[in-house]
């Protein structure tokens, strides 16, 4: 083929690889400029994910700082199917290090899903023994784990924390402040389809604030060691004690049986158990109500202390039902009326009142209207109009039947009689902190409205004082202090009668101490116990053993106490003759060294013994009742700090009621 003849195809190859080299390089441009974002976000989907980075949660503290909640590093384990090797061998070697059964984990690894989490928030120490199987399409990413280093402590007010946040509690009503931030990270494969690697932290997590509780993990232990025996002794379906610092409203303690552990927060046989029993479950209060029907009568003028009224011989008939008394009565003052927790003076004296005037009170002390404490699923109870009441509604209403109310309405209503006659907002959250610890907000004491007089106060805690002294509460007693308080026994009603059921329902006592100057009020309630009968036996020792460490945790010194100089001897001053305390008379003596000796208990009531041994500050351990037989350490002996004093009484029957 000649020169000529040639020329004309190589021009045509030419133009022929020229445009496919055009249209080859026309295809990379479009692929690589115009659709570089989607093919990019394709391979994205196709060999990595972007997953939630959850960030630090805030801490929960108590009023002095002791944490409650805190969150700790950990990592949770996920997995991409399309790169594990060997679904069953995987499962084999990773399901005794996550605890989960082979079964379970060869459906996570053979899932046609992209990403699959495995196992969220493992300890530090699981999740390196993961990292050292090598294992190619697992990956571990940082995620906080939550703690409570207490356990059981104060747990159906903390809550719990979930994969989504805050659940039940204070976690759930603070999460939006607790849980801080999310993060974003990209997992996915490298080039040559190797371990599945984090490969970028997009947007790091931002720590959650802090929450500083009115809680104090002092007075919650000792609340929850206290109402935890009396549930154990008396096979309680529940129990609970709630203390409030009237003054300002702030929730000291609120301790709940049965309990659970929010660390391990499923491991419980019914979700029942997680309820905050204080603001969700109303109940009939019985005779601890008559303190309200006290306080609405004397403002109202409707009855003085020194009154008079019949008890009819322990019954009453209104609207063809008879009402009893525990015990057939006279004539009673009506200071020995509440003394008593008489059923008919009440009645009367609520008769007096009337309907509308009581219905007024009732609301006015926060009845059948929610506290505001500010957690979830509190209850209103029950208040009805007075057009909704019928002809055996006040009489009924009188002694704390036909209205129902919870835990925490009941604390402060007497909390407002503690206050001077006026009711403080129930809280539990006194503040809320930065991650560096610095103070965002701070919400302080809400008062809600006075109720009554300051004068009608001072009467009525003269009576309700008379009560533990003289009357009904006299197991509630705190030697060496005032204590003002009242009992009360709830039936129940029956749901297959209708009728009150003669089985022990709600017993409780409701009180605040010192009287005079009031620093704690208290509730203690045991719902249905099996072996007790009375408020005044079941409820009332609980609030006083409650009561008495209170006090002594808050360095409230006992009435009967009268400010000294110790000394050691002539001329000598030791540190602790240095300085003034406050001690009884009947504990002056000290030894040679300057410490306090043990006095003589032998023959002495137990108030009396409490009362001797208060000043020295030492643990009590008490066996039997009435008059001491024995003690420990004897009489004259050195006390060492915290030494434990065991007294053995003489056996005597108790009284009822």
């Amino acid at each position: 083929m000649s020169v000529q003849g040639l020329r004309p195809r190589v021009l045509i190859l030419a133009a022929i690889l020229a445009v496919a080299f055009g249209g080859v390089t026309a295809r990379l441009g479009q692929l690589q400029i115009l659709r570089h974002a989607e093919l990019s976000a394709m391979a994205e989907r196709q060999y990595s994910r972007t997953v939630v980075l959850h960030a630090q949660r805030g801490p929960i503290v108590d009023r002095q700082g002791a944490t409650l909640a805190a969150s700790s590093p950990a990592e949770s384990l996920f997995a991409q199917p399309r790169s594990v090797g060997d679904p069953v061998r995987v499962a084999a070697r990773l399901a005794p290090i996550v605890r989960m059964s082979p079964a379970e984990l060869h459906a996570a690894l053979v899932s046609p899903r992209p990403f699959v989490w495995l196992r969220r928030r493992l300890p530090p120490a699981v999740a390196e023994r993961v990292r050292a199987l090598r294992e190619p399409g697992l990956g571990l990413v940082a995620e906080p784990l939550r703690l409570y280093p207490n356990r059981e402590l104060a747990a159906h007010v903390l809550g719990f924390e979930g994969v989504d946040g805050g659940l039940e509690g204070i976690e759930r009503a603070w999460n939006d402040t607790l849980q801080g931030g999310p993060g974003k990270a990209v997992v996915g494969r490298d080039a040559l389809g190797r371990d599945v690697v984090t490969q970028q932290v997009l947007q790091p997590p931002a720590p959650g604030n802090g929450v500083m509780l009115t809680l104090d993990v002092n007075i919650q232990y000792v609340a929850e060691r206290e109402i935890d025996a009396a549930y154990r002794r008396t096979g309680a379906k529940a129990a609970m004690a709630v203390v409030l610092e009237p003054r300002t409203g702030d929730v000291l303690a609120i301790a709940i049986r049965p309990t659970f552990n929010p660390n391990t927060f499923l491991d419980v046989p019914s979700r029942d158990v997680w309820r905050n029993r204080a603001i969700t479950d109303p109940f009939e209060p019985g005779s601890t109500f008559k303190v309200i029907l006290a306080a609405a009568a004397l403002e109202e003028g409707v009855v003085r202390p020194s009154d008079r009224v019949f008890g009819e011989n322990g019954a009453i008939t209104i609207a063809r039902t008879t009402i009893h008394d525990w015990k057939k009565y006279g004539w009673l003052t009506f200071a020995e009326v509440l003394q008593h927790s008489s059923n008919v003076g009440s009645i009367k004296v609520g008769l007096a009142l009337g309907g509308a005037r009581y219905h007024r009170y009732m609301s006015a002390f926060g009845f059948g209207a929610p506290t505001g404490v500010g957690l979830p699923g509190e209850s209103r109870g029950l208040l009805r109009d007075p057009q909704r009441w019928s002809g055996l509604s006040l009489p009924t209403m009188s002694i704390g039947q036909e209205v129902s109310v919870t835990a925490l309405q009941m604390v402060a209503a007497v909390g407002a009689i503690a206050n001077g006659g006026t009711l403080m907002q129930p809280h539990l959250v006194r503040a809320v902190f930065d991650a560096d610890g610095r103070e965002a907000r701070r919400f302080g004491p809400v008062a809600v409205r006075q109720v009554i007089s300051a004068e009608t106060v001072r009467t009525l805690t003269r009576l309700l004082v008379g009560v533990v002294d003289a009357g009904t509460g006299h197991n509630a007693a705190i030697p060496g202090y005032q204590v003002a308080g009242k009992t009360g026994t709830a039936q129940k009603l029956d749901p297959a009668t209708g009728r009150y059921s003669r089985a022990p329902g709600v017993l409780s006592f409701v009180g605040f101490a010192p009287a005079d100057e009031p620093r704690f009020v208290m509730l203690v309630m045991l719902d249905e116990p099996r072996n007790e009968q009375w408020g005044s036996e079941a409820a009332a020792p609980v609030f006083a053993a409650i009561g008495r460490a209170v006090l002594r945790y808050l360095d409230v010194p006992p009435r009967d106490a009268r400010p000294v100089q110790i000394v050691t001897g002539p001329g000598v001053e030791s540190p602790i003759s240095a300085r003034v305390r406050l001690v009884s008379t009947a504990a002056d003596a000290s030894s040679a060294d300057g410490r306090p000796l043990m006095p003589e208990l032998r023959g002495q009531a137990l108030r009396q013994a409490l009362a001797t041994l208060a000043p020295l500050r030492l643990r009590v351990d008490v066996t039997g009742s009435g008059l001491v037989i024995r003690q420990v350490p004897a009489a004259g002996t050195a006390l060492e700090p915290g030494a434990t004093a065991r007294l053995v009484l003489a056996s005597r029957s108790r009284g009822s009621q």
